[in-house]
């Protein structure tokens, strides 16, 4: 078990090292100014022991069951015949490299049949070390799983569902790509893969890694991704110390995105006019009249490809209602100051299903009604045209319906004719790709397999995109699922299990029903991925007439929400001057509080319930704290205490307190840190204040 032994233990610290020493045939360490990872050497078998947490001088035993293991499959496509090899099956054969931040060993089977090369890397001021492999195989085999850590107890899963559904309204949750988190010590793991399989099992065996399935020739090598073991200051501010590491991975730096999308404004009958027109008017009336900031990106959302095309030589052609090249509609972003956007499903869903079956019957990679994200030569089109895009000018991609959407997925069934491993254990025969009899958990491993492989194939794209133009903005809706790891290759994920219109006939309702799932996904679920990099389909301005106080109140709260990409849905013809106030006042709003959106959290309770709930956001020079009384009919008592948990720091600082929406406190709107707020909602109320720290 990982347990903590303090520094004022002495003589048990003394003991560990001397007992270490005295067993071991070679200890090696890397350490920086935050951490100190231990590797012993016994019998030329290698395992990490300690993990040193500097910034508590706490020392915290590592009881590694193996380095890392291999689950493989020999001489064979069918991982039917599977055997698990482990690092004591390896013996030590020369280290290759031993700096202080890095360190290698050639390890070779006993066997003789395979050999790797372990590295371990810790940079210089970073509070976590990597880990990973490098396979070399002498025999033909089927790499099935790597786990790059066993860990004996002492680690918890804070994500328990696995629910990788074929049909299912808002159930997809498939927990690949979640971390793992210490038990009683301050410390997470996990691998940097969004499609990681990071799971504790009923014997508390904590497993970091990976189903892969592809098939090894002999001389092949393959590089495994890296396993991140990270240290944090406290185990109850953990969640936020994972979140920091996530904000040094990511592939770009938190933006905020702020752009208009044509699709609630005139859906897939969107044409080169219309779209240019609400240009128009979104910069007119925002930029011009109101002085908000550019837009980031104007977004042409589904309707401009041509599905009667034949895309056999190239997909995603542009139909008649568009210029060739987007010609027209990148001059008109030249004269707003903004950029292009587009939307495309990579799976050829919703406007792009019809393409889907010519494209089958011409020899491309079809699951049932949508193509697979894992078929080399379909997924070869698609990069070409996401690339010609990108060096066109596209700035912005929203790639909707990859591996399905809200209600149904599909799973590539047998793709051994490229790649993916039959498994001739389980009967498939007559079984369509979204066939509800897949949700049975006994198809996990064969489900898994295939969202790994297209996983890898969509990465693969967007780090090209990204060498082409380092400021492109990536996002992943429909048929993604949340994990962090997506943010090393794009800049927010969809809400998963949340549909792209909030239903409900009130504002209230509208709120409640996305507040809800924002709940459920982050309270109850306990998902491990920043709020500031979602996309959750909001706001949204479809018709005008409500009162300028409704929509206000919606907006703000919704913007409280934090996430950095605000991409606005509108009816750009219909909205009056009151209208357009607002979001104007909004828009501005979340310029000047996007800095406190680093670190977004929910608090109070239940949206469903009819519970007081909001969302606060603070950095080194305030914050804010947005309240809504879900309940239509009561009024609601609500405490909140400004304590370290809310506002991530023990000093003890003064705040002015300046409402968005809502009264003061009291008359002198002065609060401090670790103040307890006392207050009193009427039904439905919507309260934001901003505390802006006193100098």
């Amino acid at each position: 078990m990982i347990k903590i032994i303090s520094l004022s233990g002495l003589y048990c610290l003394l003991a560990f090292v001397s007992l270490g020493q005295k067993h071991s045939e070679k200890i090696y360490t890397l350490s920086n100014s935050h951490i100190i990872k231990t590797i012993e050497v016994h019998d030329g078998v290698l395992k990490t022991t300690q993990i040193e947490n500097k910034s508590t001088d706490e020392k915290i035993p590592i009881h590694t069951k193996v380095e890392f293991q291999l689950r493989v499959s020999e001489g064979t496509d069918q991982p039917n015949t599977s055997k698990t090899l482990s690092s004591v099956d390896f013996v030590l054969d020369k280290v290759l490299d031993n700096s202080p931040h890095r360190l290698t060993f050639l390890l070779k089977e006993k066997q003789g049949k395979m050999s790797v090369e372990l590295t371990y890397t810790l940079d210089e001021n970073e509070f976590y070390t990597r880990k990973f492999l490098k396979i070399k195989t002498g025999i033909n085999l089927v790499l099935e799983r790597i786990d790059l850590d066993v860990i004996d107890g002492g680690l918890v899963q804070p994500y328990q569902l696995k629910r990788i559904t074929a049909q299912g309204p808002a159930q997809w949750k498939p927990g690949l790509g979640q971390p793992l988190f210490g038990q009683n010590a301050p410390i997470f793991m996990g691998i940097e893969f969004p499609a990681s399989d990071n799971f504790v099992d009923s014997d508390q065996t904590a497993y970091c890694g990976y189903l892969w399935g592809k098939s090894l020739k002999a001389g092949d090598t393959y590089l495994t991704y890296s396993s991140v073991t990270g240290v944090g200051k406290d185990s109850d501010g953990l969640g936020k110390t994972f979140q920091a590491y996530i904000d040094n991975i990511r592939i770009r730096p938190l933006r905020l995105q702020v752009q208009y999308n044509s699709w609630f404004d005139y859906g897939q009958a969107v044409s080169k006019e219309k779209f240019i027109s609400s240009v128009n008017k979104v910069h007119q009336e925002l930029v011009i009249n109101r002085g908000v900031l550019p837009l980031n990106a104007y977004v042409i959302d589904d309707g401009w490809q041509d599905v009667h095309a034949d895309w056999s030589d190239e997909v995603w052609k542009i139909n008649e209602k568009f210029d060739m090249d987007f010609s027209g509609s990148f001059e008109k972003m030249r004269t707003v100051d903004s950029n292009l956007g587009l939307w495309l499903s990579p799976g050829l869903l919703f406007g792009a299903q019809p393409a889907a079956k010519p494209l089958g019957r011409q020899g491309f990679e079809i699951l049932g009604n949508w193509m697979s994200i894992a078929g080399p030569k379909y997924m070869g089109l698609l990069e070409k045209r996401m690339l010609d895009l990108t060096l066109q000018g596209v700035t912005y991609f929203k790639l909707d319906g990859i591996f399905g959407h809200l209600n149904i997925r599909e799973f590539e069934l047998d793709g051994s004719d490229y790649g993916l491993p039959k498994m001739a254990q389980l009967d498939t025969d007559g079984l369509s790709p979204s066939d509800s009899l897949l949700n049975d958990a006994k198809y996990d491993a064969l489900k898994t397999y295939y969202l790994v492989a297209g996983t890898e194939k969509l990465i693969e794209i967007f780090k090209q995109q990204h060498q082409i133009n380092p400021e492109v903005y990536i996002v992943i809706s429909n048929g993604a699922y949340l994990s962090p790891w997506w943010l090393m290759y794009v800049d927010a994920v969809w809400m998963i299990n949340a549909g792209d219109a909030a239903g409900g006939s009130s504002r209230t309702e509208e709120l409640v029903y996305r507040d809800g799932v924002y709940y459920d996904t982050w309270i109850k679920e306990k998902t491990q991925y920043p709020m500031n990099s979602l996309f959750n389909h909001e706001p949204k301005k479809t018709k005008t007439g409500e009162s300028k106080e409704d929509f206000f109140n919606y907006l703000m709260m919704n913007l409280s929400r934090g996430t950095g990409f605000v991409e606005l849905y509108l009816k750009t013809q219909e909205l009056s001057e009151v209208d357009w106030d607002v979001l104007a006042e909004g828009l501005k709003w979340v310029h000047h509080a996007f800095p406190y959106f680093k670190y977004i959290q929910m608090h109070g309770g239940d949206p469903n319930k009819q519970e007081v709930y909001g969302y606060s956001g603070w950095n080194g020079k305030g914050g804010y704290i947005s309240f809504h009384n879900s309940n239509k009919s009561s009024y609601k008592k609500y405490k909140i205490k400004l304590d370290e948990n809310l506002i991530h720091h023990k000093n003890k600082v003064s705040y002015r307190l300046i409402p968005i929406i809502g009264e003061l406190l009291n008359k002198n709107s002065i609060v401090h840190s670790g103040d307890l707020l006392e207050l009193e909602l009427a039904p439905g109320e919507i309260l934001i204040w901003e505390f802006q720290k006193v100098e």
